[in-house]
């Protein structure tokens, strides 16, 4: 395993990071999720991220179970809040109530004293940012979380809130952590450029699209029964990637990593990480099969002419 720094930070994380979002507490038992979750930190996995919504708070208390044997000192656990959890109109958004009491909940849930990382899931645009930075400074005063970051920001925001903590003397986030694959490639443009400046690392979710960019979903072809597209709950979320045209190229994909000697999962981790913009990538998986092949692009380089083609077949 290879570990990067997060942003300007001095906290080291794994490249490939463990996630929960539709997995772990969702559509993956207890005793999976346990042996997923040591499995991938015997591998050297530290970066654990999860979300107060992720299966209502299922997703927060399956993992902490699962984390419940090992060290804590060796795990970044990092989770999220902002979306509502009740039909309370303070249980949501990014407020000074909001966010204290959903880490003290998110606490709980996870069976621990403090998380590493505490993200804001999306901005907000009705609360002040200075409300949402000055509550983040505080959690992090208070040792309830050792760092904080954004989700999902736009690069403004990324821009603005560094600006306003450095002019407040507030501890400013140190990752943001947005949606980026082959198919998505938007973050290149502004919010990656914006971080570097900024010392903000990314942590990308959905690497792999889910699930289409490892080739398992063919063209004209009904998805595998055990995948994620043939479940009702996943469904919704895969099928945006299940295009013609997505199909084929992730086709292309497996081919030209076939000819490296490497697979698709591979080729496409390996490519977000080719920036160290890129802190880690946080992937899912269902059984230890699916971990280890993610893992595996831990120790993937890219050669130059690969690189190329890649930009050839998914342009920006």
């Amino acid at each position: 395993m290879r570990y990067r720094p997060l942003g300007a930070s001095g906290l080291k994380v794994s490249v490939v990071g463990l996630g929960s979002w539709l997995t772990i507490g969702n559509a993956v038992d207890d005793a999976t999720s346990a042996r997923l979750v040591r499995s991938a930190f015997e591998r050297g996995v530290n970066l654990f991220d999860t979300a107060d919504v992720y299966a209502e708070g299922e997703g927060e208390r399956a993992l902490g179970r699962a984390i419940r044997e090992l060290p804590r000192h060796r795990l970044v656990l990092a989770t999220k809040c902002f979306f509502p959890m009740s039909d309370d109109p303070n249980d949501r958004g990014l407020s000074r109530k909001h966010v204290h009491e959903s880490l003290r909940s998110s606490l709980q849930r996870l069976g621990t004293d403090y998380v590493d990382l505490y993200q804001c899931h999306r901005f907000d645009p009705d609360v002040p940012l200075l409300e949402t930075a000055m509550a983040m400074h505080d959690l992090i005063q208070r040792g309830l979380t050792l760092y904080w970051g954004t989700s999902q920001w736009p690069a403004e925001r990324i821009a603005e809130v560094v600006a306003l903590c450095d002019a407040r003397g507030l501890h400013r986030p140190v990752s943001n952590q947005p949606l980026y694959n082959l198919f998505e490639r938007g973050i290149e443009t502004a919010i990656v450029p914006t971080s570097r400046r900024h010392g903000i690392g990314q942590l990308v979710y959905s690497p792999l699209a889910q699930g289409v960019l490892t080739g398992k979903y063919r063209p004209g072809e009904a998805p595998p029964a055990d995948s994620r597209a043939a479940d009702q709950r996943g469904a919704r979320f895969v099928d945006r990637y299940r295009t013609e045209e997505r199909l084929t190229q992730a086709q292309a994909l497996v081919a030209l990593a076939a000819k490296h000697g490497r697979s698709a999962t591979e080729f496409a981790l390996a490519f977000c990480l080719r920036d160290d913009a890129v802190a880690s990538v946080l992937v899912g998986a269902r059984d230890e099969r699916q971990l280890l092949q993610n893992l595996d692009a831990a120790a993937t380089e890219l050669p130059a002419q690969s690189l190329a083609e890649l930009e050839r077949l998914f342009p920006v």
